[in-house]
């Protein structure tokens, strides 16, 4: 009876271990993809070079790897107002798409690792959740 009860124990401290795990970056990216397919393609298009003065673009994109908090905020809250991105102005509006906090990750894993961007930092739902407007 003392075994079972201790495989038990050993059997659940393993499952919440494995459901403490963090979605590996790949796997982050790859959702981050299709969120990216559904919300964010029409403007910055599937290259990431946005539309001149008035898209801005991600790929390679100073604005965007300046301050990531920064762009996590716009992502989450929506921007309005000027910008300037790579020495260009843009003041389109970037609506709240009502994404939560691991779509946001997972998106920003995306842009942060295409069209020649890359990062070695991931970016976490925990991270977004901290930010605030």
């Amino acid at each position: 009876m003392k075994l079972f009860i201790c495989s038990y124990f050993l059997f659940l401290i393993v499952q919440f271990i494995s459901l403490q795990q963090k979605k590996p970056i790949e796997q982050s990216i790859a959702d981050g993809e299709e969120i990216y397919q559904d919300f964010c393609l029409q403007c910055h298009l599937s290259n990431g070079e946005g539309v001149s003065g008035i898209y801005p673009p991600l790929a390679n994109s100073d604005y965007l790897f300046d301050d990531i908090d920064r762009s996590i905020r716009n992502i989450k809250y929506g921007l309005s107002g000027p910008i300037i991105v790579n020495d260009e102005e843009y003041n389109a509006v970037m609506l709240n798409n009502g994404l939560d906090d691991e779509e946001i990750s997972d998106v920003m894993n995306y842009i942060l690792n295409s069209w020649g961007n890359k990062t070695n930092e991931m970016i976490t739902k925990e991270r977004v959740a901290k930010i605030s407007k």
